[in-house]
């Protein structure tokens, strides 16, 4: 991982202490290009960069896909004002709930809250009129999912014609989210486009009846699952518009959709360094509870990295590590800010040898995805997982690749 004003490789133990995280923009933003090509001409992408990007760092992740992003979007107010506050200035929508006391700094910054409940609705545009503010709202809607939003039908259909009417709101877009886009049966999904697609044209109609002429009703509802497999999606499910999630940050949604449409690159890296290397005896015991003890006499490596890190325990005994372009066994439990490998037949470890947790060494690679299944863990909540106290080393182009830390 070179620094970009140093291009050599010695004094590594220079460009970081004990762990960092190396985010590839490069990479992040060809995903998105890649994305936006693979949809029809016209359809518009929206960054979600919420938890902080997915660990990569949201502002980053903002300023590296911008020339192909029309807005962004966020999971909950402080995630959006934080992009405010890092110079963003495309559309920002907020895809969670948000508390109502927070509406007049939401207004404040032009960013757009959910709306699906007439009562908010109700709260919001109160604030809005004592602000003098004309806010732009997004109307969610559930079609499958079970979490927030609008059920469609004649009731919810009277409370949105209830709210187009209350003073100082805009209601610009409405949207709904797949809960099985990213499995290779796609009657799910379609049953959800459907009832979606049938009720925006309900809600698009009645706001053109209230008001004709207004800026058309921005539709979207395809996620990155959707976006990877949409030649297996339903006709016209790209409509105004698609969110690009994980798959910008090049892990694909599931095994399940197709993977090569669109080739994701992935976007992090997750390094560390040898701190202390030692020979045990046959039979001393490695970590707390002893669950590893040792049968031949053995050559361990204590690694900088742990749970609190964001390293998952549950690898303990079962994960990899690459050392010196070498596959290590985590042997016992993983600590709260150490582990321990096996490096007995890699004689050539040495104290600060750069360890890779997640990514590439020589010819070897460790996938987000091996490492989930090694933890028990989902390959989603891996990068989120990883701390602030985590350094992020950003780079663009071929800077940080093939292990040149």
């Amino acid at each position: 991982m070179r620094r970009k004003e140093d291009h050599v490789t010695e004094n590594r133990e220079n460009t970081f202490d004990r762990i960092c995280v190396l985010v590839h923009l490069d990479r992040i933003r060809e995903n998105m290009k890649a994305m936006k090509e693979s949809l029809p001409k016209g359809t518009k992408l929206i960054g979600v960069v919420k938890a902080d990007g997915y660990g990569c760092g949201a502002g980053e992740t903002a300023r590296a896909i911008e020339p192909y992003a029309s807005g962004f979007a966020a999971a909950t107010a402080d995630e959006a004002l934080s992009l405010r506050r890092e110079g963003v200035v495309k559309p920002i929508l907020v895809l969670g709930s948000v508390c109502s006391e927070r509406f007049y700094e939401l207004l404040a910054a032009d960013i757009r809250p959910v709306i699906f409940e007439e009562e908010t609705a109700a709260v919001f545009s109160r604030i809005a009129a004592e602000a003098g503010i004309r806010g732009k709202v997004h109307l969610a809607v559930d079609t499958g999912m079970s979490r927030i939003g609008f059920q469609p039908g004649k009731k919810a259909l009277e409370a949105i014609g209830r709210i187009s009417r209350m003073e100082r709101i805009e209601i610009e877009g409405i949207f709904t989210h797949f809960a099985r886009a990213d499995e290779i049966d796609k009657r799910w999904a379609k049953e959800q486009f459907e009832a979606f697609r049938t009720f925006a044209d309900s809600v698009s109609k009645l706001l053109e009846e209230a008001e004709p002429g207004r800026k058309k009703l921005f539709c979207h509802c395809l996620n990155s699952a959707g976006i990877v497999d949409f030649h297996r999606m339903p006709e016209g499910s790209e409509m105004d518009g698609a969110r690009a999630g994980i798959a910008m940050y090049g892990l694909y949604p599931s095994d399940e959709v197709d993977h090569s449409r669109i080739r994701l690159l992935p976007a992090m890296e997750f390094k560390s360094r040898i701190t202390y290397i030692k020979e045990i005896l046959p039979g001393t015991s490695v970590s707390y509870g002893g669950t590893f003890t040792a049968e031949r006499p053995m050559r361990i490596a204590t690694v900088s990295a742990g749970y609190a890190d964001g390293y998952p325990r549950g690898a303990s005994g079962k994960g990899e590590v690459l050392i010196r372009g070498k596959r290590a066994r985590i042997l016992g439990r993983v600590c709260m800010d150490q582990l321990m490998a096996d490096v007995t037949d890699i004689p050539e470890a040495e104290k600060w040898d750069e360890v890779t947790l997640v990514g590439r060494d020589g010819q070897e690679e460790i996938t987000m995805e091996e490492l989930a299944k090694a933890s028990g863990g989902f390959h989603y909540e891996l990068p989120c997982l990883i701390g602030k106290r985590v350094p992020r080393i950003y780079t663009w182009g071929n800077e940080g690749q093939n292990s040149s830390i």
